[in-house]
């Protein structure tokens, strides 16, 4: 719910500050879908909702000058000003954002028409609730980026100041000690092959022993280096990742921190968990794209068959069918710094088997699937389900 602080200036009269305000909430919030604070900012950036200031008239900067040392000590550093163009709120508001800045600080001015200011209030709502439930969250990176990821690394400064989270680095050695002594799952009654059935109980250990590892250190979400995996236990981390994504932990494979970011601000922004995969064929002139994984969340596939890793040719992989639809694809760097969002449809799900078994078709407009071929963050990319470009753009 978003809370409504209110400056008002006492050389305006308040009986009718108060009538324009009434009039203006209420034309822009659904009854009971806001919290009024009023002049009363001691609870500010304290209560776990969206603050936004109502400068309800002209002459109150001064008001807020002296405010903002306290609301400071509380670590706010992002502030929102309502204002609805009357009794010359919004220059007021005008001035406060450039003192923000002038003191290093973010803001911004909420002012339009009452559509404008709904939708706009309701993205700002969804990006403040993803950044609380970004802050604070412990990454595992298990083992390091896989040596071909020579552009993906990331920057634990930018994490760490622009998402307010920590990485965790863990010796790919300590998931390995896990696995020797994690039980063993039998493969279920669902048709593979002798190669997969004999091979599911191995990869099963994995993920148990993946538990171990992500309540230790208490993770949010983690990248894991799995293929040395293939050398190390004979077996992959394929059917893991799938269960933890499908469980709500973001898990990216390869070590690859920037796609595993990628994948916890969707989820945080979107509530949908993220296909993690990489473009096998493009056609530029029409927008065409093949992507593929061998790994997919569960709970983003209407059927799924069991199959092996496809370089390897051992373990357990996923051959996926994801929904036909409106998709998203997404992606930002390591640095945060860069975004890549485009909107398109998911045609078809298919099957070679001389490529990653999860294979899904996208339609995309030809300027995004060239950005593939000019400007990439990587190789890897989320694919989401649903259209969500506005919201993820908005983050950065």
């Amino acid at each position: 719910m978003i809370a409504i602080y209110t400056l008002t200036s006492s050389l305006h009269n308040e009986q009718a500050v108060a009538k324009i305000s009434d009039e203006f909430l209420s034309a822009i919030f659904p009854k009971g879908k806001y919290s009024f604070k009023g002049d009363d900012y001691s609870e500010f950036g304290t209560t776990g909702s969206m603050d936004v200031i109502y400068v309800r008239t002209g002459g109150a900067e001064g008001i807020f000058k002296k405010l903002l040392p306290d609301m400071l000590s509380r670590g706010v550093t992002r502030y929102y000003l309502l204002t609805s163009g009357k009794s010359n709120s919004l220059a007021a508001s005008l001035e406060i954002l450039s003192y923000l800045q002038q003191q290093g600080l973010k803001g911004e001015v909420l002012h339009g028409s009452t559509e404008y200011l709904k939708k706009r209030l309701q993205i700002l709502e969804k990006l403040a609730t993803a950044r609380k439930k970004l802050f604070g969250a412990r990454i595992g990176v298990i083992g390091q980026p896989s040596d071909w990821l020579i552009a993906s690394h990331a920057d634990s400064t930018a994490i760490s100041e622009k998402l307010g989270a920590r990485l965790v680095e863990i010796p790919m050695e300590e998931l390995l000690q896990e696995v020797a002594k994690a039980p063993q799952d039998p493969a279920p009654e669902d048709p593979m092959t002798d190669a997969v059935r004999a091979a599911y109980p191995g990869a099963s250990q994995i993920y148990h022993a993946l538990e171990v590892i992500v309540k230790r250190y208490q993770l949010s979400a983690f990248t894991l280096r799995c293929f040395d995996l293939l050398t190390s236990v004979g077996n992959t981390g394929c059917l893991a990742l799938a269960k933890f994504n499908a469980a709500g932990i973001p898990a990216a494979c390869e070590g690859d921190v920037p796609a595993l970011l990628s994948m916890m601000i969707a989820q945080a922004l979107t509530g949908k968990t993220g296909f993690q995969a990489n473009p096998a064929r493009i056609d530029v002139e029409s927008g065409k794209m093949l992507f593929a994984h061998c790994t997919v969340p569960f709970n983003m596939v209407r059927n799924w068959q069991w199959d092996t890793h496809y370089e390897s040719g051992i373990g357990v992989g996923i051959h996926g069918e994801l929904p036909q639809g409106k998709v998203t694809v997404f992606k930002v760097s390591g640095k945060l710094d860069r975004l890549f969002v485009a909107e398109g449809e998911l045609q078809y799900n298919q099957y070679e088997d001389n490529l990653c078994r999860t294979q899904v078709a996208l339609q995309l407009q030809p300027a995004d699937a060239r950005y593939f071929l000019t400007c990439p963050i990587g190789n890897h990319h989320i694919i989401l389900p649903g259209h969500h470009k506005a919201l993820l753009e908005a983050l950065l």
